[in-house]
């Protein structure tokens, strides 16, 4: 434990400059799929139909994309690979971004509705030094009575969704609900299941949802700063 200390005090804490800087480290983020004029691949080798044929065009549906890279090998065609985590999105019947009152501090009540844990894990990594989101104002709370943001994980499994319901309709307004990952988005490898719903906008209105599977923490911080409104959103 000594040691750790003093290499602690040695090296001090190094924390994330984002959104202030770009932060292009490596392993920050998987990446993800992207269509060019140059891309040819074969849809039936995407497990969860996140590529599909529309017309004579061919689409991607982030919503159920789970990060297998099956069309980043050369099996049946090869796709571009975008390095980058801003991908978060307001949905079309969300509420849109918080006002500027509750841009200072924002408090988050995280929801595990039957997730891997893969998607929780990344949402815990927030809290490390290296992103320390409570810089920017973001701080979690177990009480949805004190929350602002109700963030879910996982696909809503039939036992949890009196309890998503419950946390939702015990929170103050105005409320932002935020999805993240796949799982939550869409339900990905867990539907159609007799166990589990298909989306968490099935159960409750969603304002902004966060794809991946899982999405790394620096996509999740960026849905918090936009739908906060500390951060314009890059992308419509």
């Amino acid at each position: 434990m000594k040691q750790w200390i003093i290499e602690g005090i040695r090296t001090g804490i190094k924390t994330t400059k984002y959104p202030k800087k770009e932060d292009t480290s490596p392993g920050i983020s998987p990446g993800r799929p992207v269509l060019t004029e140059a891309s040819k691949i074969d849809p039936s080798i995407c497990p969860t139909s996140a590529i599909r044929k529309k017309g004579k065009k061919t689409e991607i549906d982030y919503s159920r994309c789970i990060h297998c890279y099956r069309c980043k090998d050369d099996r049946g065609g090869k796709l571009s690979w975008e390095m980058s985590y801003e991908w978060a999105y307001f949905t079309k019947k969300g509420q849109g971004p918080l006002k500027s009152s509750f841009q200072s501090s924002i408090h988050i009540l995280v929801v595990d509705t039957g997730s891997c844990g893969a998607c929780l894990s990344e949402v815990e990594l927030l809290n490390n030094p290296y992103y320390n989101m409570h810089r920017l104002g973001f701080f979690v709370t177990p009480s949805p009575r004190k929350a602002d943001i109700l963030m879910v994980v996982g696909p809503v499994t039939h036992h949890m969704e009196l309890a998503l319901k419950k946390a939702f309709d015990a929170m103050p307004t105005p409320k932002r609900v935020m999805a993240v990952g796949t799982c939550a988005i869409s339900g990905g490898i867990f539907t159609p299941s007799f166990i589990t719903a298909s989306s968490v906008s099935e159960i409750i209105p969603v304002d902004l949802e966060v794809p991946g599977d899982p999405p790394p923490p620096l996509a999740i911080l960026y849905g918090l700063l936009i739908l906060s409104g500390k951060m314009k959103p890059k992308r419509q």
